[in-house]
């Protein structure tokens, strides 16, 4: 089948749609990439769904891809007292190393790499994106922050800081795990998440070894204007939907490095994931 569209469509395979009639109907209706979510599933739940694309493949005869998207680094908050707060605009606290269960007042983050890397002024992101602050004095070991918008916090929210880079490996022991796993059964993409530098994607293409192309997540928007382009037909760019992706500038910044270089043959995906109503015009193109 050849397509008129020069976008094409990626979805995710989970509980609800990796039986082989569902990806066959899914196929049917459009899609062109299924993606297997490895932050999440076992993996025989992978290996099901991976076999699940090839029958409709047949079926349908025509070529469908698979993209193994690695889960990458998880940046947590400790844990609350009383599992959770409430919260409001203008609210402060601290975060620091200590492992005594949280209040209102403080809570520990035990992760010094981001103490490290903090500045004052600059913002966090906490719980997808729910909770925003702004990071006041700190130093090594702690950090006072200031609620900008959200209402509650409670245990183990993941923590983002879109404008700092992290000295954390994007390849944690399970996604080594989890991309032998996905070379073995096959997979056609493999997409590394928390790529922070060249040298993350530099790792990744060598444990590949050429039996998939490789897609770079690039969740930080001020990395769209400093990351090297990836590779010729080999790698590709993702304006990634996580929650330090949700910027107002980053549409435009990953167009604009789009366009600097049209013909080096590299596949975009810019995802939308707050889209409520399917794909959208301009939402993908791989």
């Amino acid at each position: 089948m050849i397509r008129a569209r020069r976008a094409r469509i990626v979805a995710t395979l989970g509980p609800a749609s990796r039986a082989p009639g569902m990806v066959k109907a899914l196929a049917q209706a459009g899609v062109d990439v299924f993606r297997l979510n490895f932050s999440h599933g076992s993996h025989d739940d992978h290996a099901a769904a991976l076999k699940a694309v090839r029958g409709a493949e047949i079926a349908l005869k025509r070529p469908l891809g698979v993209l193994a998207d690695l889960q990458g680094p998880k940046l947590r908050l400790g844990r609350f007292a009383e599992t959770e707060i409430s919260i409001k605009p203008g609210h402060k606290m601290r975060f620091d190393l200590d492992p005594t269960p949280g209040d209102a007042t403080r809570v520990q983050m035990p992760h010094p790499e981001i103490f490290k890397a903090l500045r004052t002024g600059m913002s966090l992101l906490l719980d997808d994106g729910r909770v925003r602050l702004r990071v006041g004095e700190r130093a090594e070991d702690w950090a006072d922050v200031t609620v900008e918008s959200g209402t509650k916090l409670s245990d183990r929210k993941g923590v983002a800081v879109p404008e700092a880079i992290i000295p954390v490996s994007a390849l944690t022991p399970k996604d080594r795990e989890d991309l032998a796993f996905a070379l073995r059964i096959g997979v056609d993409w493999v997409a590394l998440s928390f790529v922070q530098k060249a040298e993350d994607m530099a790792e990744l293409k060598r444990l590949v070894a050429g039996k998939a192309a490789c897609l770079a997540k690039i969740e930080k928007p001020r990395r769209h204007g400093r990351a090297r382009r990836p590779g010729r037909r080999d790698a590709a760019r993702r304006g990634a939907g996580g929650p330090e992706g949700h910027h107002p500038r980053r549409p435009p910044a990953w167009r604009a490095g789009h366009r600097r270089d049209p013909d080096a043959g590299v596949d975009d995906i810019l995802a939308r994931p707050h889209a409520r109503r399917g794909v959208r015009r301009g939402q993908c193109g791989l």
